[in-house]
């Protein structure tokens, strides 16, 4: 934790750091953002210059994350397909927030358990 506060980190970081993702996924997540319409994963892996299945799983995990947008097309003759698109940036960063601010309730919850394990009794007599 010392390390990634003493850091520079962009905006960009955040993504790895509340989520995980990777580079791929950051990848996927910018040609999504770049994107004027919504994507199929088929132009998702072209625009990232992956194989399909592995642009399928970045969108996977950014979904899992809440970072972007599923929406099935329904084709006249039948059938269908998906296409993806970001998520409002504004409902990403609330939902940033609120993890931060679970996480620091839950470090100041284990700060105080730490003291309260560890504290020494004050010794009787011992300021005479």
């Amino acid at each position: 934790m010392s390390e990634q506060l003493q850091r520079d980190m962009e905006c960009e970081g955040l993504l790895e750091c509340f989520h995980g993702l990777k580079q791929l996924d950051k990848d996927c997540f910018q040609a999504l953002v770049s994107a004027d319409s919504p994507l199929t994963i088929d132009e998702i892996a072209a625009r990232v210059d992956r194989e399909r299945s592995t642009a399928y799983r970045a969108v996977q995990r950014l979904l899992s994350a809440g970072f972007i947008q599923k929406e099935q097309i329904n084709y006249d003759q039948g059938g269908y397909y998906h296409v993806y698109s970001p998520t409002d940036p504004s409902q990403i960063a609330d939902d940033m927030q609120r993890m931060l601010n679970d996480w620091y309730a839950k470090m100041g919850q284990l700060i105080g358990e730490f003291e309260t394990k560890y504290e020494q009794p004050e010794r009787v007599g011992a300021e005479n």
